[in-house]
């Protein structure tokens, strides 16, 4: 049996505008995870280091130990270093890949023969939704739906679709928005008209990825279920967006929980659209760094 083993976890963007807690696609950006079985302890090392050594692994070590117990069987020992690329706080899935990396890992190294459904049920859990876990877990652009199962636990559909050909630009802002932050802004209840205007724009955007109709992206990254409500937390939202597309975007939203920003754009825009959003932030006094990457179809992957 072997004694370690590499994961590599891309990072994802959730939600692509009106899609909340049900839309997700990787990105060309991974974090490369090594295990050690039979020796304790955990390093990090790139992006976010520090604030990572002082998480510790917990959530790489919460899934390694979920993994074996779902087969009833008690984790072994193991040693983890991290090699992240990811921003961390962000709205890139960096937890995400943590929980993937774990629960594949320990899948590979115990032979545990968990498949996709168990892994991302799994994912999900710990995460508390699906929507970074699926596409971390198996690339490409993932619509999931959830809905608690007859036993009462939770029951999800998903499909993987091929995500757009296009380059993505992050525009990253210089501080952490944590996702309960920026949960607690969010109403409790929202009108039928706002509703109806979501459930037509994450309609309109898989359409627009189906049929590779790049230019209704404009209208399908609308939101108005969160975007509007973060907005409040994270100075210059609307005129970074507006720019984006201003600059030639074909689309624009806040990526995941945030206060990253994600714009897809053809190559050729890609240096305006990066230069705008980046102006924009500094408009109000926010420094950012600038991305350029492009969705993933490949997800969590194993190097032996």
């Amino acid at each position: 049996m072997s004694k370690g083993v590499r994961v590599l976890v891309p990072a994802t963007t959730a939600n692509l505008g009106p899609g909340f807690d049900c839309l997700g696609m990787a990105l060309d950006l991974y974090n490369t995870f090594q295990f050690e079985l039979g020796l304790k302890g955990f390093s990090a090392a790139g992006e976010g280091e520090e604030a990572l050594r002082k998480e510790g692994g917990r959530l790489i070590y919460r899934a390694w130990e979920a993994a074996y117990g779902f087969r009833g069987l008690a984790a072994p020992p193991v040693k983890i270093s991290l090699e992240s690329r990811i921003p961390v706080g962000r709205g890139l899935g960096s937890s995400a890949t943590a929980v993937v990396a774990g629960l594949v890992a320990a899948n590979h190294l115990g032979r545990l023969e968990l498949g996709a459904y168990e892994l991302l049920l799994l994912a999900a859990e710990i995460e508390g939704h699906p929507d970074n876990a699926a596409p971390a877990l198996m690339g490409g652009l993932v619509l999931t739906a959830s809905e608690e199962s007859q036993s009462g636990g939770q029951a999800l559909t998903y499909v993987v679709l091929e995500p757009p050909q296009l380059t993505a630009v992050l525009a990253v802002p210089a501080f952490e928005l944590s996702t309960a932050k920026a949960r607690s802004v969010l109403p409790e209840h929202v009108s039928h008209r706002d509703a109806v205007f979501n459930v037509g724009r994450v309609a309109l955007f898989v359409a627009a990825c189906t049929c590779r109709r790049w230019d209704l992206l404009r209208r399908a990254m609308e939101d108005r279920l969160h975007q509007p409500m973060r907005a409040t937390l994270i100075p210059g939202l609307t005129e970074v967006l507006e720019a984006a597309k201003g600059a030639g975007a074909l689309g624009a939203a806040l990526s995941g929980a945030g206060p990253s920003v994600i714009a897809l754009t053809a190559e050729e825009q890609a240096a305006a659209v990066s230069e705008a959003m980046a102006k924009a932030f500094l408009g109000h006094g926010i420094d950012c760094s600038i991305i350029k990457t492009t969705p993933a179809v490949r997800g969590a992957y194993v190097v032996d």
